[in-house]
C-alpha cells in the first residue's frame, strides 16, 4: 500500500526561500564563532606540524625490492609495464650475470606525474620486485625531471 506523504503548505514566505537563507547563514556563522573561540574542537589538522595516520595499506611511492646479496629483484619481465594503465613504466632488460636469473632490468623508471597509482603493478609482478607502501604521500620538487623515478 502507498505511503501518503504530506507536504507542508507552500505559503509566500516559503517559497520565497527566506527561511533556509537564514539557516544557511546561521550555520556559517555557527562554525566561524566556533572555529574563532573552540579552535581545539575543530576536526581539522594542522598537517605540517603533525602528520596524519597513514593506513598500511595506502598507495604511496614504487619501491623496488632487493634479494639478500643486494641485487634488485626485478627480472624484467615487463608485467607491471604491461598492466599499468598509464603507461609511466619504462624497463630496459639485460642479461643477468649469475646464472640463478635469465635476464635482469637494466633500467627501471616510473614518471610520478604520470602515474595514476592503481597498484596493478604491484598486483602484476610475478616476484614482488615493486611495493607502493612507503607511507610517503607528499611529492614536492622544483623540476619536472625530478619526478621521474630512476631505480637503477
Amino acid at each position: 500500500m502507498p505511503r501518503i506523504v504530506r507536504h507542508p503548505e507552500r505559503t509566500l514566505w516559503v517559497v520565497s526561500y527566506v527561511p533556509e537563507a537564514i539557516r544557511g547563514l546561521y550555520t556559517t556563522l555557527r562554525h566561524f564563532l566556533r572555529g574563532l573561540f573552540k579552535y581545539e574542537t575543530l576536526p581539522t589538522i594542522p598537517y605540517p606540524t603533525i602528520k596524519p595516520g597513514i593506513p598500511k595499506d595506502y598507495r604511496g611511492k614504487h619501491y623496488l625490492l632487493k634479494r639478500a646479496d643486494g641485487s634488485p629483484r626485478c627480472v624484467a619481465c615487463g608485467m607491471c609495464a604491461a598492466a599499468c594503465p598509464a603507461r609511466c613504466i619504462k624497463i630496459k632488460a639485460g642479461d643477468s650475470p649469475d646464472g640463478f636469473v635469465e635476464k635482469r632490468a637494466v633500467s627501471f623508471e616510473i614518471d610520478h606525474l604520470a602515474c595514476v597509482f592503481c597498484g596493478l603493478c604491484v598486483e602484476a609482478c610475478p616476484v614482488d620486485a615493486i611495493r607502493m607502501d612507503t607511507g610517503k604521500t607528499s611529492f614536492v620538487h622544483d623540476s619536472r625531471e625530478k619526478f621521474l623515478a630512476k631505480y637503477y
